[in-house]
């Protein structure tokens, strides 16, 4: 105890300090020491370097951590504002192009790249360069070059600058996405950036492995850009549903917008209907005694476009009613047809155990006599294209016309959305009868009257 007293005591530290690293000496020097009151007297306590430092409390934590995330925060909102400012002119790509230059020129370590690269990704479509392969090779030019790519096997086992790569893959799946192919150029890019051995050039070489395999497999290609003119979008999206090639499209109506006398402006909306030869003979042969129903609207979706559609339908033709065609002798022929192939009545492919109670392929619906688009969704609308089709189909003359429709556009709702009315709790029988019949006197009057 004597022996450390006397070290310890302030006349030898003079020979102590040779003895610490030279880093250590200056403190002690510059700095008392501090002192500790035991009951016998005075001691000198040597603290380390790392005990004498100012920790920060929890507090002084928080603020540190508060104050990096303003920073990065601030680099995000950074990015975000260049492409506010670039679209307050116009959103074109020369400003688009424009603001990647800028960025590329302020530093040249291309520090934020990341961040930078992400908040482009996000601003492509308001500009519209979503589909441009030339402004996704020149995001791809934002990375430094030969900075990322590994020099060695562990380098490439370990997942070398794993954000980087994840950048780059995220790059190449929004242009998957967008169906854009990548080029010669993209491929020179992600070499030059991450090297053959990466995970963005894996995600390159599986693109172009599928994606000549699929870019012309779908046989009704829908193209990227629709046509703005309601009647063109009508006749596009009616010849796609339409299940004959051969189906004629009338114009019933055409959109047109008035000035009355009065001041006042009457819309007119577009009537857009399509029709077979085999609806029109199936819709001859239907009993006049039996209903048809006009149902709608159903949505059809055209990439990012929902257009609605109506239906001219009928309900399924009782068993009792059904009347089978023989076919025409004539034209079968000695030979088995093609369109008329021999009957053989036996179930060679039937087993005891099997059960035919019920099969998907033997459920019948009521047939599709006519579909139409219109401008508005209200019964007064549709009334006009069934007294258009009746020029065609004088039949509907004398079959009652019932309306299904659903009150405004159908869009599509969250569960919570939908209120049910007490009306539609109401029991079957009551007032929706006496609905559907006044709906059928209206219709058979209105066709009367023509």
């Amino acid at each position: 105890m004597k022996v450390t007293r006397l070290l310890l005591r302030p006349q030898h530290i003079g020979w102590i300090t040779p003895f610490f690293k030279p880093s250590l000496h200056i403190p002690l020097l510059q700095s008392p020491l501090p002192r500790l009151c035991c009951g016998q007297g005075q001691r000198w306590i040597h603290c380390g370097s790392s005990v004498c430092k100012n920790k920060p409390d929890s507090a002084d934590f928080r603020e540190l951590f508060e104050h990096e995330t303003e920073k990065k925060d601030k680099s995000l909102v950074t990015h975000d504002d260049l492409f506010a400012q670039a679209a307050k002119d116009a959103k074109t790509k020369a400003n688009f192009n424009r603001v990647v230059d800028v960025f590329n020129k302020k530093d040249i370590r291309r520090r934020g790249h990341v961040e930078f690269i992400y908040a482009a990704l996000r601003k492509m479509p308001e500009f519209g360069v979503e589909r441009d392969i030339v402004v996704y090779n020149k995001l791809l030019d934002v990375f430094p070059k030969e900075v990322f790519v590994p020099q060695n096997f562990i380098q490439r086992m370990f997942n070398h600058y794993p954000r980087q790569q994840e950048c780059g893959v995220q790059v190449l799946e929004q242009m998957e996405n967008y169906g854009i192919m990548p080029n010669v150029e993209t491929k020179v890019l992600l070499v030059q950036i991450f090297g053959e051995k990466s995970h963005p050039m894996r995600k390159y070489q599986r693109m172009m492995y599928w994606f000549p395999k699929f870019k012309n497999a779908n046989p009704f290609p829908v193209p990227h850009e629709l046509p703005q003119d309601p009647l063109d979008l009508a006749r596009f999206s009616l010849t796609r549903i339409a299940n004959d090639l051969d189906a004629e499209i009338t114009v019933y109506q055409f959109p047109l917008t008035d000035i009355t006398e009065t001041g006042e402006e009457i819309a007119q909306p577009h009537i857009v209907g399509i029709q077979s030869l085999e609806q029109r003979s199936l819709l001859a042969k239907h009993n006049p005694n039996r209903p048809v129903f006009v149902e709608g609207p159903f949505p059809l979706w055209l990439r990012k476009t929902c257009v609605h559609y109506y239906l001219l339908r009928a309900d399924p033709v009782p068993p009792e009613e059904k009347i089978e065609e023989e076919p025409d002798p004539e034209l079968i022929g000695p030979e088995q047809s093609f369109f008329y192939p021999q009957r053989v009545e036996l179930d060679l492919n039937r087993d005891l155990g099997d059960d035919d109670s019920f099969d998907v392929d033997d459920v019948e619906e009521g047939p599709v006599y006519a579909m139409c688009m219109a401008g508005q969704s209200d019964q007064a609308t549709l009334a006009r294209w069934i007294c258009g089709l009746q020029e065609t189909n004088p039949v509907l003359g004398q079959i009652p016309t019932v309306f299904r429709l659903e009150s405004g556009t159908r869009e599509l709702q969250a569960a919570a959305d939908v209120h049910h009315s007490p009306e539609q709790n109401a029991e079957p029988g009551t007032e929706q009868e006496h609905i559907i019949e006044e709906e059928t006197l209206r219709s058979q009057g209105m066709k009367q009257s023509n």
